[in-house]
């Protein structure tokens, strides 16, 4: 295989191999994607800020390393981005609203202090819409955040401008959070790859206002390149005490071995999924054979549960009351008219509704428990619909109705379990927009769901963009 000559080319992969025979600079990585991201900025509007200075001193620290041959740990001078719903030191976390304060936070947040134990190069933080509210990528502080493969499609949320760097490989590894799909929607509409581990396996502090449905995982070009990510995210942190906290596994390992001999289920509506492109079904259908392909015995069967659309709205819809209401009621005419509709939504839900769809959601996990004891993984279409147009909470056909969670059937179900689910790019539709199969394992089972990922990807490799295309 000819390798790569453009560091825009690289993958964290490469670049850790070519830091490590001293043939390439953290620095020289670190300018490069400065460089590009002042080109695509104007384009995209993926960055809430970004920090040359504090990332090329990190850069520099790493180059030090690698030419001692000490680096610090998996992600030492690999380039990274924040989404800007979590604290990093010395930077505020605006979470896409104008309600928010500007004050620096004083601490790292779980994950970001564990990629920059291991070296890691922050060269910003990404946009969100406001608190993560929606699966589209627009906010009241930030404006639109485009898709690169057609400029006048949203990248998907909440974590679109994670997902737009991490396709035009500004940075390597990107950070996102996932309530009711936010890694997988924006990883399925920009074709590049996002898993949302088992809850808990990330820890996170402060704790997400969405409580037991909020994960944080990562968005990358590539599966290694999450796998890396992911060994580093997931190390302990006891300021959250719902988290795993035990050591991390290295993903890597067992990455390649396959999926042979595997018992997986290929689910296309998961039994109550009515609006599903024509273009998106023939894609996913075709990427679920490669598995029987590589060996995987392959069925066609429904997991056998009823939609969860009212008990993830109740759940969904409560937190978001509370968000608004936190807010001063002088400055909530600044925030996201959608965002104060769904609160009021949520103040009608009340805590005997609340409370037993927290006990139905335990029957769904228990419900997904037992189908894993037949099948060792679940696949299914990752999104109805290629990416909706820009600056819109739903398509502009109608067919979806009002609620954007409507054209979402795939990703909120596996919240609600807390179970391990990727999104792995298998094509594109007739108007060249990217296409994804979402592939689900048993809860703690990441490294399955990360193994089956890097088959797929090794037998159909993921397309890359290098520029913006024009709309």
């Amino acid at each position: 295989m000819t390798e790569p000559t453009e560091i825009s080319e690289l993958n964290a992969a490469d670049l850790l191999r070519l830091y490590r025979r001293r043939e390439l600079s953290p620095v020289d990585v670190a300018r490069d994607a400065f460089a590009r991201i002042a080109r695509f900025e104007p384009q995209i509007n993926a960055f809430v800020l970004t920090d040359e200075d504090g990332a090329l001193a990190a850069a520099r620290a790493s180059e030090a390393r690698w030419a001692k041959g000490e680096p610090m740990g998996l992600a030492d001078g690999l380039p990274a981005t924040i989404k800007d719903i979590v604290d990093v030191k010395g930077k505020p976390t605006r979470k896409g609203s104008l309600t928010t304060s500007e004050k620096p936070a004083t601490y790292d947040a779980p994950a970001v202090a564990r990629l920059k134990e291991q070296g890691a190069v922050i060269l910003g933080k990404t946009t969100t819409p406001e608190f993560g509210w929606i699966g589209a990528c627009h906010s009241p502080l930030t404006g639109i955040t485009r898709n690169p493969w057609n400029l006048t499609r949203t990248t998907g949320g909440s974590s679109g401008g994670a997902a737009a760097a991490a396709l035009l490989n500004l940075g390597v590894l990107h950070h996102g959070t996932d309530g009711a799909g936010s890694v997988r929607i924006p990883s399925a509409f920009t074709g590049i790859f996002g898993i949302k581990p088992s809850y808990g396996r990330v820890p996170a502090y402060p704790a997400s206002a969405f409580t037991i449905l909020a994960h944080q995982g990562p968005l990358t070009r590539t599966v290694t390149d999450a796998a890396i990510m992911l060994s580093v995210m997931a190390e302990p942190d006891m300021r959250d005490t719902t988290a795993w906290n035990t050591l991390a596994p290295d993903f890597r390992i067992g990455l390649n071995d396959g999926v042979r001999g595997l018992r997986i289920a290929w689910s296309p509506r998961l039994g109550y999924v009515k609006e599903l492109d024509a273009d998106v079904e023939a894609a996913a259908y075709k990427a679920a054979q490669v598995f029987a392909d590589l060996g995987a015995h392959v069925e066609e069967v429904d997991p056998g549960f009823a939609e969860p659309i009212e008990m993830e709205k109740k759940l969904w819809y409560a937190v978001a009351s509370t968000i608004v209401d936190a807010v001063p009621a002088a400055e909530r005419d600044k925030m996201d008219e959608g965002l104060r509709r769904m609160a009021d939504e949520g103040r009608r839900v009340s805590l005997i509704d609340y409370l037993a769809a927290h006990g139905q959601r335990t029957e769904l996990a228990l419900h997904m428990l037992r189908f894993h004891e037949r099948y060792d993984l679940l696949l299914t279409p990752q999104m109805p619909v290629p990416a909706i147009e820009a600056g819109r909470v739903t398509p502009a056909d109608g067919r979806f109705g009002d609620e954007w969670i409507n054209w979402s059937p795939y990703t909120y179900p596996f919240n609600l379990t807390q179970q391990p689910a990727a999104s792995v790019p298998c094509g594109f539709a007739s108007d060249g927009l990217p296409v994804a199969l979402q592939i689900i394992g048993p809860p703690r089972r990441d490294e399955l769901v990360l193994r089956a990922a890097r088959a797929f990807e090794s037998a159909c490799p993921f397309a890359t963009l290098a520029a913006p295309r024009e709309s």
